[in-house]
């Protein structure tokens, strides 16, 4: 034991910076609810943008089907298991930990708010946010969020870092949801932002209870006040 504390999986310089980002995220998608909630058609806003993609014709619906795959329970499942063991092999449980919380919060908390939102498609699916698109954002931010930690990138870098594979990760899934008629646009936006929402969340508490018993630990060791 080296009593060296394990890295935070929300690296301080970037707390200042994800904390408004994840505020102003949570109202986008609280109004966003509020504006399609029980609506059963696209928006003028999604109309637009649907007469934009137009479907997706061979051989762009393979790559819409392949990136879809990611956001099914299989593909979903194979990027979270390899992250999670290459995590274990690199000797980092409180990273691993992440990778399973964020995806799952993210997810989570889309099924929790599609019933809420009542917004559907396709004779009844509910679908405001996308679930599909705010697990590979989330993912896409866990995975920059521990590479930010371990290259020791500062503020500026580090936020750029996370939101630019947040925004990669949310508009490829976003894209394949619209281009496969299985979301609206505005769906996609609901859970892009709802990960960037969730998933710092999710790594301050991480960090939060993984520091307690540390700081137990440090207590017990000082010598009582005489």
């Amino acid at each position: 034991m080296t009593g060296r504390p394990a890295p935070a999986v929300l690296p301080l310089p970037l707390r200042a910076w994800l904390g408004p980002i994840a505020a102003l995220a949570a109202l986008v998608v609280v109004a966003l609810g509020a504006l399609y909630a029980g609506d059963d058609e696209p928006g003028t806003t999604d109309t637009r943008i649907l007469a934009a993609v137009d479907g997706a014709g061979p051989p762009w619906r393979h790559v819409a089907l392949a990136v879809d795959f990611l956001g099914e329970p299989a593909g979903a499942a194979t990027l979270v298991i390899g992250t999670v063991t290459g995590c274990l092999l690199l000797r980092r449980p409180r990273a691993a930990v992440l990778v399973v919380a964020g995806t799952g919060a993210s997810v989570a908390t889309t099924k929790l708010l599609k019933p809420l939102v009542g917004r559907a498609i396709h004779e009844g699916s509910l679908s405001y946010p996308s679930g599909h698109t705010a697990f590979l954002t989330a993912f896409a931010l866990v995975v920059a969020l521990l590479a930010a930690g371990r290259l020791g990138l500062g503020r500026t870098a580090g936020t750029s870092l996370v939101l630019a594979a947040a925004l990669v990760a949310g508009a490829a899934m976003g894209w394949a949801q619209v281009a496969l008629s299985a979301h609206y646009p505005t769906d996609t936006l609901g859970g892009w932002c709802t990960a960037l929402v969730v998933v710092p969340a999710t790594a301050w508490l991480v960090d939060r209870a993984a520091d307690r018993p540390a700081v137990r630990t440090a207590d017990a060791g000082r010598p009582e006040p005489r």
